[in-house]
């Protein structure tokens, strides 16, 4: 910026009023001390002010500032030139120059309100200033002797203004109380305090670093009610919802935000993150990828990609963004362990093993990285190395179902029922909802010929997934060796028609995604071809409905299309 036209942007503007020099020094009685001629010094300060004036008023600053020194220098004793030095220098973005100006007049004429204000301002633009360099104490102390200046009473803009910056600068530090002091201070001194959107919006921001959620989004509401077009304060209350658990709510905040300043940085990913937590990972990948277009090394968006892009299937793609992530942050064992599951993924089992190594080297309390260490070894048959893991994953955090399960199934495949049984029924107690789990330790205990046990565990796993024929074949077998032949034929029943009905769902899946094939590529007609094959193996597959309805609706077919949706909605429906 052209410091001969404007002072520093975001500055308020320095005050200076027009006076009568020979005026004023006359009344005072003003002595030319050196001068030998005191008349005449009058006379060149009164002409230089008026100088002053008019070059400040036509944007010369320079020459303006050169005129008021010439005022100071003959008339050292008159408050106002200090004060029109003052501001001609922070005009000309010299603010510390101005300090010592300011600071002279109010000596010599105490409580003059234009001179604390322009002393304020002027450490307030110093402040700034040191902010933006990276000196956030040099910068608070230039605010609090701001603040030193001005009157405490309410309301005083001016001073509502010093403590927000003041607040601001201490949230940077992390100093989450003091800043929330100076907050509370800003909306006090603020003449309309329900309107203070700034310090609400940063106010209801430190609240939520400080996990006071209910009283967060009281501040942050009021912000945004009194400014709903503003992208920050649409961010700021979007973001205090998802930090509070509440991601439904702080989507369409966080979207309004993106609608209204699609450059706003941090909104893209804190949409992306929200949308990510609430399992829809393929809305998130195009977010997170505008992120990173606006920030190329932000390691954490790099790394949600990634982390987005495997859980959708894509391992593949998300590896380049994990080593990406990891070029930022090479010690870091979230993106190590996110990388890991990648190549999991992918059954690069070295690699998987290597990346969670590394991870548990970083993070050695971390259970879940020794889970996962645990179970790539079991990948790779390295069966010691992933009881050791799994073991010490189970005694970081006992409430971990997945490490004694997956602990069970290892010692059922190396033959020690007695230990597998001991596993599983610790992760079942842990997650008594665990259908398959019930079904394994049904299995394990009639191989330990604890029938009543594994009839019982069997049943139970029956209850929770009832369409598996496997629990029904191993429960037959039991209460055929029991004698109960008539339950045993039953059951057998049972399983049966389940294999049936599991094959037909398997024919359909297939059919249906040899459908999904055929439209992509525009093959309209042959996808329907598909589509009815998957309903004749199996009627109740509510997604060859759909997708049938999509591929008769491509075909103009209204009515047909109608009727298929209906029946997806139906058999999508819960029983």
């Amino acid at each position: 910026m052209n410091a001969e036209s404007s002072g520093k942007a975001g500055v308020p503007q320095p005050k200076l009023q027009r006076i009568a020099v020979l005026f004023l020094l006359s009344t005072w009685g003003w002595q030319a001390g050196a001068q030998s001629d005191p008349k005449a010094a009058l006379q060149q300060a009164d002409t230089a002010f008026r100088a002053g004036y008019q070059a400040m008023q036509a944007g010369k600053l320079n020459e303006a500032q050169q005129d008021f020194a010439d005022v100071v220098r003959l008339a050292p004793q008159l408050a106002e030139g200090h004060v029109a030095l003052g501001v001609s220098l922070m005009q000309l973005e010299r603010e510390q120059e101005a300090i010592p100006e300011f600071e002279t007049a109010l000596k010599l004429k105490p409580g003059d309100s234009g001179a604390e204000a322009n002393l304020a301002m002027a450490h307030e633009a110093v402040a700034r200033s040191l902010a933006a360099a990276g000196k956030p104490t040099e910068a608070e102390a230039q605010l609090q002797a701001a603040l030193g200046v001005l009157p405490e009473e309410a309301p005083n803009p001016q001073r509502a203004e010093l403590q927000d910056e003041l607040g601001s600068i201490l949230a940077q530090e992390k100093r989450w109380a003091e800043a929330e002091t100076a907050f509370r201070e800003a909306l006090r001194l603020s003449p309309l305090e329900e309107k203070a959107i700034a310090p609400h919006m940063h106010l209801g921001a430190v609240l939520v670093e400080e996990k006071q959620f209910p009283a967060a989004l009281e501040e942050l509401n009021k912000a945004a009610e009194a400014a709903p077009g503003n992208a920050l304060t649409q961010f700021q209350l979007g973001r205090g919802l998802a930090a509070a658990g509440k991601d439904e709510e702080a989507e369409p905040h966080l979207k309004t935000a993106l609608q209204l300043n699609p450059q706003l940085s941090g909104v893209a990913q804190e949409l992306a993150m929200a949308l990510q937590r609430l399992g829809r990972q393929e809305e998130s990948i195009p977010l997170f990828q505008q992120a990173i277009a606006q920030e190329p090394k932000n390691a954490q968006a790099l790394t949600n990609l990634g982390l987005a892009l495997t859980e959708t299937g894509k391992a593949r793609d998300a590896v380049p963004y994990f080593h990406r992530a990891l070029a930022e942050a090479p010690n870091d064992p979230v993106v190590h362990e996110d990388l890991g599951v990648a190549e999991l993924q992918q059954s690069h089992f070295d690699e998987a093993i290597a990346e969670f190594e590394r991870a548990r080297e970083l993070d050695p309390r971390n259970p879940q990285l020794h889970y996962d260490l645990g179970l790539a070894y079991k990948f790779k048959d390295r069966m010691d190395d992933a009881a050791r893991e799994l073991t010490k994953a189970a005694s970081l955090d006992p409430s971990l179902p997945d490490p004694p399960y997956t602990l069970g199934i290892l010692w059922m495949q190396l033959g020690k029922l007695d230990e597998a049984a001991t596993q599983l029924n610790i992760a079942l107690a842990l997650r008594p909802s665990n259908g398959d789990g019930w079904a394994l330790l049904g299995s394990v205990l009639k191989q330990l010929d604890r029938r009543a046990d594994a009839e019982t565990a069997l049943r139970r796993a029956i209850a929770l997934v009832p369409n598996q024929p496997g629990p029904h074949i191993t429960l037959a077998s039991i209460l055929a060796e029991d004698g109960k032949k008539d339950e045993a034929a039953a059951e057998r029943k049972v399983a049966a028609g389940l294999s049936r009905t599991a094959v037909s769902r398997q024919r359909a899946m297939l059919s249906t995604n040899a459908g999904n094939q055929l439209l992509q590529r525009g093959e309209i007609a042959d996808a329907v071809s598909r589509y009815q094959d998957a309903i004749a193996a199996d009627p109740a597959y509510a997604e060859a409905h759909a997708q049938l309805a999509l591929a008769y609706a491509r075909q103009g077919r209204a009515e047909e299309s109608a009727a298929e949706r209906t029946k997806a909605e139906g058999l999508r429906e819960p029983n």
